[in-house]
């Protein structure tokens, strides 16, 4: 029985991309033919809200399933486009976010909720951590096989971009050791030269585990999210689509020769 291949999107600064990448990608992997899962981990639930869905109405969130009190099969909700499926946040994720780190043995849970045979009817699973150090992102990067960082080529960003993998480590050597993970270029700038001269630095320094696909701006990715409907049904043909469409591509090369990535 074929098992989903799951990817967290993480990076301790907000406003990188991360949501709008697991949105984009995962329309883009449906588009496909490989059905998909989202979970929006983040208690501000703008993955949800990027798919026409309202926190305050979700029953059901991630949240039942990093306390062990449910299964994907109970908890998801169907999308309107078939083959992209959401659990999605809820006014639970704020709870569960300020105590989950007393509850004991509480990394692996998610880990076995998505190890499940419910869930093998999906190829890829995405979750979308909140910009924070916390127990929710260490329980996602423990049961992910990649974690994709979003980075933009501006100082606040990577400078962060070190301490986010340094959490990436960490859960290497304590729940994790198959951890990979690949650096994504977000939000990219052609018209001036500060954003070359970064991605130069970020080259030389992530290389080996860094994506090729560089995502520029695209007012039509944040249109796709306010309309709450996937970038390749909104814009099929803007610039952000079709960049999106590359990423998907190099990921499912990636997934099928999977290299570990060191910082």
């Amino acid at each position: 029985m074929a098992m989903p291949y799951v990817i967290a999107l993480w990076h301790q600064k907000g406003g990188v991309s991360k949501t709008t990448t697991a949105l984009a990608l995962a329309a883009c992997l449906v588009e496909k033919a490989h059905p998909t899962l989202l979970l929006d981990l983040d208690p501000q639930g703008n993955l949800t809200t990027g798919l026409g869905l309202n926190p305050a109405e979700a029953r059901h969130s991630p949240a039942d399933l990093l306390l062990g009190n449910d299964t994907v099969s109970r908890v998801v909700c169907a999308t309107p486009w078939p083959g992209l499926d959401i659990i999605p946040s809820n006014p639970d994720m704020v709870t569960v976010s300020r105590w989950l780190h007393v509850r004991e043995g509480y990394e692996p849970v998610l880990r076995h909720a998505l190890s499940r045979p419910d869930v093998a009817g999906y190829d890829f699973v995405f979750l979308d951590c909140p910009p924070m150090l916390g127990p929710i992102t260490i329980a996602a990067l423990t049961a992910a096989q990649l974690v994709i960082v979003p980075t933009q080529c501006e100082y606040f960003s990577v400078q962060t971009l070190g301490s986010s993998l340094k959490l990436v480590q960490l859960v290497r050597g304590r729940t994790n050791p198959g951890l990979a993970y690949r650096v994504l270029v977000t939000l990219f700038d052609l018209r001036g030269a500060l954003h070359s001269r970064v991605l130069a630095q970020l080259q030389q320094h992530f290389a080996p585990a860094m994506f090729q696909t560089i995502i520029g701006v695209d007012s039509k990715l944040r249109e796709s999210q306010l309309v709450g409907t996937p970038i390749t049904l909104h814009a099929p043909h803007s610039r952000g689509t079709q960049q999106y469409r590359q990423l998907a591509e190099e990921l499912c090369a990636y997934v099928q020769r999977p290299v570990l990535q060191t910082a």
